[in-house]
């Protein structure tokens, strides 16, 4: 495979500098490929072998092109070969995390953030055309006008479902492969997981802030389930305190969507945390009734979970366990190997209240 795959990839080197940049283009290289796994594996069990090698192939010629300019990426054709590597992984469900991850790794190294993975998902196939590389191609063209070919990045899947089941797909890989991922925030690096990295095309706003800011309960129970929001945090803070300002705005007729939204954010912490102009990040009994009187009296936001009463045992008993496999990256997969009724694992896994 690694032979074949490296006479194709030598003729690859005499094709435009622009050639990937049409997501038909990419599509066409990840069909060719396909058919040259297929070719390849001898019987059905030595598939994920052969595709971890096709992978790891492309990843190894895009650290080749890369090492060759200083170790500064080119882009262009050699940068979106990694497209096509993670699409391949995608399409054949490589088994693999390591590999996968040595993938989004690699795009990371020179993108520095995966937003043409999650925009898709979160604003459908069309939007990364106008969102998606904006950061990365944007500051170069301005220098470079070389680069212009960039703009206009189109997903890699077909449609926004096949997306959705792409980001759980490398979400899991992610998991499984500990992955945690180097961030500049405000001139301090700090390790993100794959899921808590921020966009940089919609002003740093992690996927999670963002589902919330567009009332999307669906992609945001995909995030939570994962992991999303389980480290109380200033982030943590902001995004509950959004939304309650949100709801607050409808004079007690409530969108279903944020309605939706809030009652999933509320089944991952002990007790909702809200910033206040006296003592941010602190949370008092009058200040909720001043500020969310009306969430309050509407059900809304529930006694238990703003002060007036203690949060339920199993409740925090969740909030506990689900925090223990997180530490762990192991969520939500780990849920299902604890020894509890099916029930049970339902009420960890957010799906249920």
């Amino acid at each position: 495979m690694e032979l074949l795959l490296g006479y194709y990839l030598d003729q690859f080197k005499d094709a435009p500098r622009c050639s990937l940049y049409d997501r038909r283009k990419r599509k066409q290289m990840v069909e060719y490929i396909s058919t040259m796994i297929q070719g390849c594996a001898a019987n059905d069990d030595n598939v994920q072998e052969t595709c971890k090698e096709a992978v790891s192939t492309l990843v190894r010629y895009h650290k080749k092109a890369k090492t060759a300019n200083g170790t500064v990426c080119m882009m262009g054709k050699y940068h979106n070969i990694l497209y096509v590597a993670m699409k391949l992984c995608y399409l054949w469900q490589l088994k693999d995390h390591e590999t996968v991850a040595l993938v989004l790794h690699e795009i990371y190294s020179c993108e520095r953030t995966f937003e043409r993975i999650f925009i898709g998902a979160i604003f459908g196939t069309k939007a990364p055309h106008y969102i998606a590389g904006t950061r990365v191609v944007l500051n170069l063209t301005c220098i470079f006008p070389k680069f212009d070919f960039l703009l206009g990045w189109k997903s890699d899947f077909d449609d926004q479902e096949e997306n959705i089941r792409g980001l759980v797909y490398f979400l899991d890989k992610a998991n499984y492969a500990r992955l945690e991922l180097p961030f500049d925030v405000g001139g301090e690096i700090k390790l993100f997981r794959f899921i808590d990295l921020p966009i940089e095309s919609c002003g740093k706003t992690s996927a999670t802030k963002l589902s919330v800011q567009l009332g999307l309960p669906d992609r945001l129970l995909i995030l939570l389930r994962f992991g999303a929001l389980t480290v109380n945090d200033k982030d943590v803070v902001t995004v509950y305190d959004h939304i309650l300002n949100r709801l607050m705005e409808f004079n007690h007729c409530y969108p279903y969507n944020l309605v939706a939204c809030l009652q999933l954010l509320l089944r991952v912490i002990p007790m909702v945390k809200i910033c206040l102009p006296e003592a941010a990040n602190m949370i008092t009994k009058d200040s909720v009734i001043e500020r969310y009187g009306d969430l309050v009296d509407d059900g809304l936001l529930p006694l238990s979970r703003c002060g007036f009463r203690p949060p339920e045992l199993k409740h925090l008993s969740r909030c506990t366990i689900r925090r223990k496999l997180w530490e762990n990256f192991q969520l939500p997969t780990g849920i299902r190997m604890l020894p509890l009724p099916v029930t049970l694992h339902r009420y960890l896994d957010i799906l249920e209240d």
